[in-house]
């Protein structure tokens, strides 16, 4: 049985929790940083969260539609695009580093907006392939956005730091919002071929910011039983929410 997209409207009201997220964690960092061993805890969390709503929800529906030439083409563009991604994002890091001191650190604030709206599309083309599916990604990406905004302001230090997240940050959820929009409105009646293709690329998206930007950084701690363990709660807590809606 496949599931019926909901409005535009919906979407965006939902697309509006981790917009609002994403403010609140760069605006609660510059207020007071959390320490190394929190923010580790909460990229396991996250990634167990994603790779839930992977695992249960987007892969399975993949599976079901049985179109494996389209999935190989959509999950082979969604690689290009994260390795893309990661090129421009070097290289920007190498220019900056020729940087003054005092210039904002544009290679991060420019790799977080795109991978922003990256986020926010792959929560409407979620929603394009179900409520349910949306719903969980939404809950996953509210966790990866928090933390994202905690990381900007991380970054941002000065005498006019806080106005600087603060503008930074609601951009940041525009581009969100922006994303969702556009993924729900241009996918909400779109052929089984090009939602199999996007739902793939957005496997492939999501697969990186799982194995190579969540976890990645969350081992950049000492590793200790608990922390590991926040990766399985994560999980748990998303599977647990899916058997209940």
């Amino acid at each position: 049985m496949t599931a019926q997209p909901i409005s535009l409207a919906g979407v965006m009201t939902f697309a509006a929790v981790p917009a609002v997220a994403v403010v609140v964690g760069g605006l609660a960092d510059a207020i007071r940083t959390p320490g190394p061993k929190v923010q580790s805890a909460v990229q396991h969390i996250a990634a167990g969260v994603l790779f839930a709503a992977l695992a249960t929800e987007l892969l399975p529906d993949v599976v079901h539609r049985r179109l494996p030439w389209v999935t190989l083409g959509g999950f082979a563009l969604g690689v290009i695009a994260m390795l893309l991604l990661k090129a421009f994002a070097r290289r920007l890091e190498e220019r900056e580093e020729k940087a003054t001191p005092l210039a904002l650190p544009t290679s991060l604030l420019l790799a977080s907006a795109l991978d922003i709206a990256l986020d926010g599309l792959l929560i409407g083309v979620s929603f394009a392939a179900g409520e349910r599916q949306g719903l969980l990604i939404t809950i996953a990406m509210t966790l990866e956005v928090l933390f994202l905004g905690v990381a900007t302001a991380a970054a941002m230090r000065g005498p006019n730091a806080r106005r600087l997240v603060l503008a930074t940050t609601i951009t940041f959820a525009v581009l969100l919002m922006a994303g969702a929009g556009i993924g729900a409105y241009f996918l909400a009646s779109a052929s089984a071929n090009l939602l199999d293709g996007v739902l793939s690329f957005g496997v492939a998206a999501l697969l990186d910011l799982v194995t190579e930007e969540l976890l990645t950084e969350a081992h950049e701690v000492d590793e200790t039983p608990l922390l590991t363990s926040m990766f399985f709660v994560g999980f748990l807590a998303l599977l647990m929410i899916e058997m209940m809606v």
